[in-house]
């Protein structure tokens, strides 16, 4: 019960922090979990389940506080869902290094963008006819581009939503909602091949709901729009160096 116990109390850690800024923790938790001896497939299917298990209860703080951009979601997730098979067909042949770097750029602009840059306010109250053409362009991009690289759309989401200038908040609990349906398909393909630990999951998925709690409180109510923003960019910067790490070793 060691593993499980100190597996579940980083998840609760990193779930916290990256509730925040709207990102699944399963891209932090799966190589932590197989440091902690846990077998390959085994802890992708568990990380997976618990980003859809942290999102879903975020999902609900944030919709009861009227976080969730709906006419933004919904396209989305209908087309970065439509999109990203073909992302992954056009995949097969193409350069994966060359691609992934291309990746890492990305995240580092976006981390940037996120830390530096002030985007105006977009009205959304009186752009709703943008806001379905914003979820459809986002959607395609980041499902696409998601199923191209084999990583999650929403690294993309939420900095193009704050670059559109739609409020950090709002964008980080908007892809919080779409996260629990990306994870969910994701976890069902590799819990295909591998298998689930019951103590491991109940004491992980104890932690990624009472983290996913504190995250989303934390973000609502006690954070700033700048202080969202900055986290959101430490966040990338975090991801784009470990996917660094992982090309250069």
């Amino acid at each position: 019960m060691i593993i499980p116990a100190m597996a579940g109390a980083i998840t609760f850690v990193f779930t916290t922090l990256l509730t925040i800024a709207g990102v699944g923790a399963a891209f932090i938790l799966i190589p932590v979990f197989i440091a902690l001896g846990i077998a390959v497939h085994e802890a992708m299917a568990t990380a997976l389940l618990l980003n859809s298990i942290a999102m879903v209860f975020a999902s609900f703080h944030f919709i009861r506080n009227k976080l969730v951009m709906w006419k933004v979601a919904v396209p989305i997730l209908i087309v970065a869902t439509a999109l990203a098979p073909l992302g992954a067909f056009v995949s097969v042949g193409l350069n994966r290094n060359m691609l992934l770097w291309m990746f890492v750029a990305f995240l580092l602009f976006a981390s940037c963008m996120m830390l530096f840059y002030k985007p105006r306010p977009k009205d959304e109250e009186s752009s709703r006819a943008r806001q379905l053409i914003s979820g459809v362009s986002i959607g395609a991009f980041a499902g696409f581009l998601g199923g191209l690289l084999g990583v999650g759309g929403g690294n993309f989401i939420v900095p193009v939503l704050v670059w559109l200038g739609y409020h950090p908040k709002k964008a980080s609990a908007t892809t919080s909602f779409i996260v629990i349906f990306s994870s969910l398909s994701g976890f069902l393909g590799h819990v295909s091949i591998g298998s689930i630990n019951a103590p491991l999951l109940g004491l992980t998925a104890t932690g990624s709901a009472l983290g996913a709690l504190v995250g989303a409180w934390l973000m609502t109510e006690k954070l700033k729009q700048r202080q969202v923003k900055l986290v959101i960019g430490i966040v990338l910067l975090v991801i784009a160096a470990k996917m660094a790490w992982g090309l250069l070793t």
